[in-house]
């Protein structure tokens, strides 16, 4: 665990919120169950975020407006709710994944991310990389389509390793005794591609657990 600084906490949405609006620089935000409460508390504690650029992590290939959408859920729970938006970068989830893909590589060139929000799920994934994902193994571009490892079974969009890898600051945010097994594989033992999180690392890397979530390290 020497390349994660791992902090165990009470209120990890309000610790995470913190971390995102003093680093809200470019920012690459996550989907999932976890992060919702996160961007309600950013939004409240900072409401704003002109001069500040949204990205995504990863995004499903469903239309802006479908509930399975990460867009969705960032707006809902965190644009809306801002006095002064950010600039936002939308993953175009409603074209076919690989257009998606190319056009959201194109538009990351030149851009280094100050801060991307990641999750891990019970499988070891974070973003769209799943575990065995050919995606792994990119080396060269900033985004590509992945196949869905679990629900929603639909195509995906994520960034690659090398993008989260020069992040200036990742933060795993990962929380509930269903995540703590992948939790131990991904920060207590040797990196490996069944565990896609114990391979996504940034310039820096925290990860904030809750103690479930912390339970098996």
């Amino acid at each position: 665990m020497s390349d994660v600084e791992i902090r165990i906490v009470d209120d990890p949405a309000g610790v995470a919120a913190d971390l995102l609006n003093e680093l809200a620089g470019h920012v690459a935000l996550s989907g999932g169950s976890t992060p919702g409460r996160v961007y309600e508390l950013a939004a409240q504690r900072r409401p704003d975020w002109s001069g500040a650029h949204v990205w995504f992590g990863d995004e499903r290939a469903v239309p802006p407006g479908d509930e399975r959408s990460n867009y969705r859920l960032a707006r809902t729970k965190l644009l809306d709710a801002l006095s002064r938006p950010p600039e936002l970068h939308r993953i175009r989830g409603e074209r076919p994944a690989e257009e998606a893909a190319a056009l959201y590589d194109e538009e990351l060139d030149g851009v280094t991310l100050d801060l991307a929000l990641n999750g891990i799920g019970p499988d070891g994934h974070t973003a769209s990389l799943f575990p065995g994902s050919p995606a792994l193994a990119e080396r060269e571009r900033r985004a590509v389509a992945a196949e869905a490892g679990l629900e929603p079974l639909v195509q995906r969009v994520t960034l690659t390793a090398p993008t989260f890898a020069a992040t200036r600051l990742l933060v795993y945010l990962v929380t509930g005794e269903s995540k703590a097994e992948a939790v131990r594989r991904a920060f207590a033992e040797a990196p490996s591609a069944e565990t896609p999180a114990s391979l996504i690392r940034g310039v820096e890397t925290i990860a904030i657990l809750d103690a479930a979530a912390a339970s098996k390290l």
